[in-house]
């Protein structure tokens, strides 16, 4: 396995992450909507918008940081 193996990470699982973070995350955001509004129908419409924005914005984090050198380790695996 070479340098270059151990720094990539594929679009599809960049796609995967985002998903199941965004799945956690919405829950909690849609629970907390419902809890503090005590609408259900509102809950649902935060979380919704919340979703399909916050999983564009993930994927573009993880693809940037796919970017940036600093904390990466390079070289032999020890």
């Amino acid at each position: 396995m070479d340098d270059s193996e151990l720094q990539r990470e594929s679009h599809l699982r960049s796609l995967l992450k985002g998903l199941t973070w965004r799945l956690v995350a919405t829950g909690t955001t849609m629970l907390i909507a419902w809890l503090t509004s005590g609408d259900v129908m509102l809950a649902l419409k935060i979380g919704g918008i919340e979703f399909v924005a916050k999983f564009f914005v993930y994927y573009l984090h993880e693809r940037v940081w796919l970017c940036v050198p600093m904390g990466t380790i390079r070289g032999f695996l020890t």
